[in-house]
């Protein structure tokens, strides 16, 4: 493709890339040069070609000024808070600091944890600053959450991270194999190229390996609901039928592989009747999905968090790898293993190499070799001997006092690593915390004793990598906010002060701007696999998107990798490397039992992002999935004498959560499921990291954020309360959230949302065992602008403990505090979110009634985000005959983005919808 075919987008808009999952989809923004207006999927993007997702169809939306961190702030204490101060007092004070704790303790006292959502130039600079300048190897991203099992079973097989297929290979697979991973809601795009490729060619077949009923699974041929963490199993016995049944390549095997035999030989106890009880799964259906990718004329696997956020993901990664190298499905057109990344630039931060455990041009920081290479390229006389801390052996070490000082950058470790307990107690300890944040209003901000203002999308310039290697240009369309800087720059201008007081030079920090760093960047990877010595921003400019490697002189990038048959390897073959080979491994991090019967699963949902920083300031972002939830199994509610919408105590080894209680038909029994986005910030307890393991894989140190042991029990919390208020903005939404959110805590049960799509509203919903003191009550009443003195329409009764208000605006209901009694609180706030004239409810504003009085507003979930279609609407429709036809045509619904066609398809088809989400 070349972009000067094409031409710029036109008048007041700019070509970027989302800011989402690692997808990569192109987007034009449109803004007036102070905000941005409007956003469309980018027609000319090899990855999207114009597809948009709900999430990345709000953008503009969640690119409002509300939360933003404006200005630098520090503390001169902890327990003081935060005062506003300069960039140079601040960028000083940070170098003094660090420069002290470095001459008392040595560089390894201190430590960066940065992430996937950063752009490859700033990558790069933190990762120089570490290891150049401060001489540590105590850097990690968040990535490490997400991809580095898939890292370590790519470097244990092909020899090196390097994803081998590509997007197209969807339309060109006779089989495709997803595994651990729901791309209908992870990664909609990419299953929308799913869809089509069906369409063009019924005869693909599809099996899905999920421990849930996905809607991903439910558009599979074949979905195999495994148990919990039994992928290694499943997938050996895959390979056991495929070898049994001669269905293997011999001379692939023979040509291009070592270490076969040594697995075959370890493969005798891993027959499909060997593990078909401990996998869940019937052993015939087993034998029918591998016969499915043995038989295959191109199998193409794909992959996500389900497979690697496991105590033994590298295993998992290796032995589906393992079907690929039997088969010789590698290297040509529809096959190949194709792990599909979390985060938008997960990709670039493993090329930039910044992670604890690579380097720069995927090179190993336990090479020798590599490591003076690499010294020498940088300039410095060696690298760090000691080996880095990874994500969760960081905050040990904070903890410990190990680690005396953090640089956090663009991630929330206060809502997204496991046992949170453990993590908030040593951000409490360190000794200086610094946090490099778009948003002030995240659950790690409070810890911040250095808050460093920095610019977010649509922002800042730079490049992302996305699943398939492809490099975009990622372009400013306004300017940031106060006075927040490009987090490359506020790393750098850091290095250059460091440097002084380290009595270093900062010569190698001396950056004109983004272009030049990427050009340095690029250099370090000339002759390795990740070859990327042809691409700049010039090049990216004048003809778009490229996909590496792309060496010096290149014309054009590599689609596919290994078309040749030769591995990076010493010897050039592919390994068969069983990682340990685990087949009496424990299937689950922790285990179950009388006390905690139920296995935990984590996951994501369609609409939101990570810890909804963003999302979760776009009210319509909501509709899906209205609150935090925990799912079980009906049989299970039902056995224990639950019902759904009551509270309940998820309750772990590490902490407890409470939340309603959701009825999902897509769990087995004995399984709960909570999504991962709600934390402290909309919730009385962090979420579901309260609950997850600290387990980590012994090779890759990705924690097992997949599973974890609880029980679930009745939350006894009589005391009920509930308000709600019609805001004017977004902004104005966001405020009142954040005044809102210290006091979450002070409840046993708590939850903030937003519901509308013309008209925003702010919800709280509290309980407890007692009633609070009545200065917190008349707190929350004066966010929500429902005073006493505000509302004139009251009730009350002292001898239960109730008092409701409401205020009217306009002749419609604008604000109402139920305080001691708040059944009516759901379709109220349905009522507020629609405008209804408040004269139609004044009979019924403080009745007790769960189910809103026939002819006014009822509280019905959103499925079409696009058109704003409830659930409602489509069951209704369904009844009086429609097909998903014509849905479609009467409400528009899955006309747009086509999120929501896996569930409009269910609903079309009379079936029961599954609850929130899913666990990949």
């Amino acid at each position: 493709m070349n972009l000067a075919d094409i031409g710029p987008a036109s008048g007041q808009e700019v070509r970027t890339a989302c800011c989402y999952c690692g997808t990569g989809c192109g987007v034009i923004a449109e803004h007036d040069g102070r905000r941005i207006t409007g956003v469309r999927g980018d027609p000319a993007h090899p990855a999207n070609f114009g597809r948009l997702c709900t999430k990345g169809s709000a953008l503009h939306q969640a690119a409002a000024p509300g939360g933003r961190a404006l200005f630098p702030e520090l503390r001169s204490a902890r327990g003081l808070p935060r005062r506003r101060v300069g960039w140079d007092s601040a960028l000083d004070g940070a170098a003094e600091r660090f420069a002290a704790i470095i001459r008392e303790h040595g560089p390894d006292a201190v430590a960066f944890y940065i992430s996937g959502q950063l752009l490859t130039e700033d990558y790069y600079v933190f990762n120089k600053l570490a290891r150049a300048l401060v001489g540590t190897h105590n850097i990690d991203s968040n990535s490490r959450l997400c991809m580095s099992s898939a890292v370590a079973g790519y470097k244990g097989t092909l020899g090196a991270d390097s994803v081998p297929a590509c997007y197209e290979d969807i339309d060109h697979a006779s089989h495709l194999l997803i595994a651990g991973a729901n791309p209908a809601w992870a990664h909609p795009i990419v299953f929308r190229r799913i869809e089509a490729a069906k369409r063009a060619n019924p005869g693909l077949s599809i099996t899905v390996v999920d421990p849930r009923r996905t809607e991903t699974a439910e558009f599979a041929d074949l979905h195999l609901q495994i148990a919990p963490g039994s992928d290694v199993l499943l997938y050996n016995a895959m390979l056991h039928v495929l070898l049994w049944e001669d269905l293997v390549d011999r001379d692939f095997i023979r040509d291009h592989t070592s270490g076969f035999d040594a697995l075959r030989a370890q493969l005798a106890e891993c027959s499909p009747g060997a593990v078909a009880t401990a996998c869940g799964v019937p052993a015939e259906r087993i034998v029918e999905a591998a016969r499915r990718f043995g038989n295959a004329r191109a199998a193409l696997s794909l992959w996500c968090m389900g497979l690697n956020q496991s105590h033994h993901g590298t295993a998992s990664n290796s032995a589906l790898i393992h079907l690929h190298l039997a088969t010789g499905q590698i290297g040509r057109p529809g096959a190949g293993p194709f792990s599909l990344t979390g985060q938008p630039n997960a990709m670039g931060g493993r090329e930039v190499g910044a992670m604890a455990t690579i380097l720069p041009g995927h090179r190993d920081p336990a090479n020798a070799a590599e490591c003076a290479e690499l010294a020498a390229l940088w300039g410095v006389p060696a690298l760090p001997a000691t080996p880095g801390l990874t994500a969760v052996q960081l905050f040990d070490a904070l903890a410990e006092g190990k680690v005396k000082a953090v640089w956090i950058a663009c991630t929330n470790p206060a809502h997204s690593l496991p046992d949170q307990t453990r993590v908030r107690a040593a951000l409490e300890k360190a000794e200086f915390v610094v946090l490099q944040e778009a948003f002030a209003d995240t659950e790690t901000a409070p810890y911040a004793d250095l808050l460093l203002p920095a610019a977010s999308w649509g922002e800042k310039s730079g490049t992302v990598t996305n699943s398939e290697r492809r490099v975009s240009r990622v372009r400013a369309a306004v300017p940031a906010p106060g006075e927040a800087r490009a987090d490359w720059t506020i790393a750098a201008d850091f290095a250059r002060r460091l440097a002084q007081r380290m009595g270093r030079s900062a010569d190698g920090f001396a950056w004109a701007d983004e272009a030049a760093v990427f050009a340095e960047h690029v250099t370090l990877s000339a002759g390795r696999d990740c070859d990327m010595s042809g691409l700049s921003h010039a090049l990216l400019d004048a003809r778009g998107p490229q996909q590496w490697p792309f060496p010096q002189g290149a014309e054009q990038g590599s689609a596919r990798l290994f078309t040749d048959h030769r591995f990076p390897t010493a010897d050039g073959r592919a390994r068969f490397n069983p990682a340990g080979f685990p087949q009496r491994h424990a299937l689950l991090p922790e285990p179950v039992d009388a006390r905690h019967p139920f296995v935990l699963l984590t996951g994501r949902l369609r609409d939101h992002w990570h810890g909804m920083s963003r999302t979760g300031k776009v009210a319509g972002l909501w509709g899906h999935t209205p609150r935090a939830e925990v799912a079980l199994n009906p049989a299970d509610i039902s056995r224990r004498g639950l019902r759904a919408g009551q509270l309940v105590r998820v309750a772990g080894r590490r902490g407890a959560v409470v939340l309603p209680l959701a009825a999902d038909a897509a769990l087995a029994p004995g399984q709960a499921w909570i999504p991962m986005h709600w934390g402290a910030a909309t919730l009385a307890q962090p979420g579901a990291n309260t609950l997850t393991s600290p387990a980590t894989d012994p090779i890759s140190r990705q924690p097992a954020l997949k599973q974890a042991a609880v029980a679930i029990a009745p939350a006894e919390l009589p005391w009920r309360a509930a308000w709600a208020v019609a805001t004017d903005s977004a902004a104005d939404a966001v405020a009142r959230m954040a005044a809102l959110q210290p006091w979450l805590a002070r409840f046993a049960y708590a939850a903030q949302s937003l519901v509308g799509r013309t008209r925003r509203v702010l919800v709280l919903q509290v309980a407890d065992v007692a009633a609070p003191d009545e200065a917190l009550l008349h707190a929350i009443d004066a966010v929500f602008e429902c005073t006493a003195q505000q509302a004139p329409l009251a009730y009350r009764d002292a001898r239960r403990g109730i008092a409701k208000w409401a205020r009217v605006d306009q002749g419609r209901l604008a604000a109402i505090r139920l305080v001691g009694e708040s059944a009516a609180a759901d379709w109220l706030v349905a009522a507020i979110a629609a405008g209804d004239p408040a004269d139609s409810l004044r009979s019924w504003l403080f009745a007790p009634l769960a189910e809103a009085p026939q002819g006014l507003a009822t509280a019905s979930r959103v499925v079409c985000n696009c058109h704003g279609v409830s659930e409602t609407q489509i069951r209704e429709a369904v009844a009086g005959g429609a097909d998903l036809a014509l849905l479609q045509t009467t409400l528009k619904c899955g006309t747009a983005c086509g999120s929501c066609l896996p569930e409009l398809r269910r609903l079309a088809a009379g079936a029961v919808p599954s609850a929130t989400g899913s666990p990949a």
